[in-house]
């Protein structure tokens, strides 16, 4: 059973959350502010973490970033804004997805079943080109013998264009199969995470090309 931790200062927004994860069949641990889930990330392991940016004493940002210090964690960050910068800064952070409230709780259910699914299904083979190391069972990426802190979001991003290097993927497909559902946001998501991952790769960012009004190639022969 898959458990999830569910973060946040309104009591109606947890129990509604938990209702509809326990109905999937979710163990739910509920925390109301920012110190309490972090010291329940740290004693225990969670397969995914549904974390409010707004809490009282510690937001939401600070959790996710002394959660990445040790765990991999997956993250759904809630807002009650939808502002660019939060989602951007989220992304940075690590966090794996963004919910703007108010929300249907059963496309909530259906992100973290995605996410979960895409998660534990890591093909256990590695890639490697020059000073390029990928383990896949690991997950740790590799940049001339040097570990790339990846979010991540940008290691799933990686994955999948590796998987399916030399093939154009449009930006539909790279959405559908990364974030895992429908998308309604704009392609500035997956802009910004491409950008973000190119920097991760240092002297092998070029390896990601842009396919101007398609999408992104991997080439690596």
């Amino acid at each position: 059973m898959h458990k999830i931790l569910i973060v946040d200062d309104e009591e109606k927004i947890r129990t509604l959350i938990s209702k509809y994860a326990v109905f999937e069949g979710y163990e739910v641990c509920c925390a109301e502010d920012g110190m309490t889930a972090t010291e329940l990330l740290r004693s225990r392991d969670f397969d995914i973490v549904i974390l409010d940016i707004m809490l009282p004493d510690v937001d939401g940002f600070t959790v996710c970033r002394e959660l990445r210090k040790t765990k991999k964690t997956p993250v759904i960050m809630l807002s009650a804004r939808g502002e660019e910068y939060d989602r951007l800064h989220g992304f940075e952070v690590g966090v794996d997805d963004y919910v703007v409230k108010p929300f249907s709780p059963k496309e909530l259910m259906m992100r973290v079943a995605a996410i979960l699914k895409r998660t534990s299904n890591v093909s256990g083979d590695a890639f490697e080109y020059e000073g390029l190391k990928v383990d896949f069972a690991g997950r740790i990426v590799y940049v001339d013998g040097k570990k790339a802190d990846l979010t991540p979001k940008e290691y799933d991003l990686l994955f999948y264009l590796i998987k399916n290097k030399g093939i154009a993927l449009t930006r539909e497909k790279l959405i559908s199969n990364v974030w895992g559902y429908d998308f309604f946001g704009d392609d500035r998501t997956l802009d910004t995470h491409i950008k973000l991952l190119r920097k991760n790769l240092g002297s092998y960012s070029g390896l990601i090309v842009t396919l101007r009004g398609v999408g992104y190639r991997f080439e690596a022969e």
